[in-house]
């Protein structure tokens, strides 16, 4: 690392996201603070990187010569943060598409995340606006590829247990998994060419295919592959129901089933254009899954 490459602050560094990002800025010629609040775990090493205990409601001083903040942990929390952090630093921070997904969900904890994630994004958006930052607001789909997310990985957890999944037969809602590289790479490319004021960008993944058919896939990267049933809709609630009873598959909720069902598509091409976003097609391999 040469002596004088600009530093980034980045939060959420051992996350999926985080992982991916921290070698790429690295090689990129950045140096690297990366904020944990597991400074006991088993944390990456490499020249150029520091971690440093602590988190957006303690976090330390934050170092005068920092050009950019990469933001990979929870939004609200950073939309809190950044205010006190003086301007003319590039600032990227992820989100979620369910900003968009759940803001009508039946379940009262799914409507108020997006409410929380909306609330965040319109205080970035005005601070962009009124003090004149760069911050540039990244929204994945389903994310996947290093383990560790709460819904392909807890699905191939289930198929590990149990040798057999279970699905709705209507579950056919369209997906876009998206890789957690390819998140990666759309950061350190918002950084390379920061946009003026308030920018917002959708990243889905490269292909768009049917719910069950993303499961069939993540299974298949299994050994041995667990087998995939599907059940009409109610035969399948009354099969979760008694392996809740039994404290199995506990946080698959009647909103969570009924988004199976349901197409969650966005569109790339806002972040193609501005960022030459090209996510890879859906196809996972062994050890992605946890």
């Amino acid at each position: 690392m040469q002596a004088g490459a600009p530093l980034a602050l980045v939060f959420g560094g051992s996350g999926q996201i985080g992982r991916a990002l921290l070698p790429r800025l690295l090689d990129a010629g950045w140096r690297v603070l990366a904020v944990t609040r597991q400074p006991g775990a088993a944390l990456p090493r490499m020249p150029g990187l520091t971690w440093q205990a602590g988190d957006l409601a303690h976090l330390p001083a934050l170092p005068e010569q920092a050009q950019a903040i990469v933001s990979a942990g929870p939004l609200d929390l950073f939309a809190q943060w950044l205010p006190r952090v003086p301007g003319g630093v590039r600032v990227v921070a992820f989100g979620s598409t369910s900003v968009h997904t759940k803001q009508a969900s039946p379940d009262p904890h799914e409507r108020a995340l997006a409410a929380r994630l909306q609330a965040a994004e319109h205080r970035l958006a005005v601070l962009a606006a009124d003090e004149g930052r760069s911050i540039t607001l990244l929204r994945p789909t389903l994310i996947y590829g290093r383990g560790g997310d709460r819904s392909l990985s807890a699905i191939a957890a289930l198929g590990r247990r149990f040798g057999h999944v279970v699905l709705p037969s209507a579950a056919r809602g369209l997906r876009q998994p998206v890789h957690a590289d390819d998140l990666a790479d759309a950061a350190l490319a918002a950084l390379a060419r920061p946009l003026p004021g308030w920018q917002a960008f959708d990243l889905p993944g490269g292909e768009t295919l049917p719910y069950r058919e993303m499961v069939r896939r993540v299974l298949a990267t299994l050994q041995p592959p667990p087998r995939l049933h599907a059940l009409p809709l109610p035969l399948y609630l009354t099969a979760l129901r008694t392996a809740q009873a039994l404290g199995i598959a506990r946080a698959l909720g009647p909103a969570t089933v009924r988004r199976m069902c349901e197409d969650l598509v966005f569109d790339p091409q806002p972040a193609r254009a501005a960022l030459g976003y090209a996510p890879r097609a859906f196809a996972p391999r062994p050890g992605q899954f946890g």
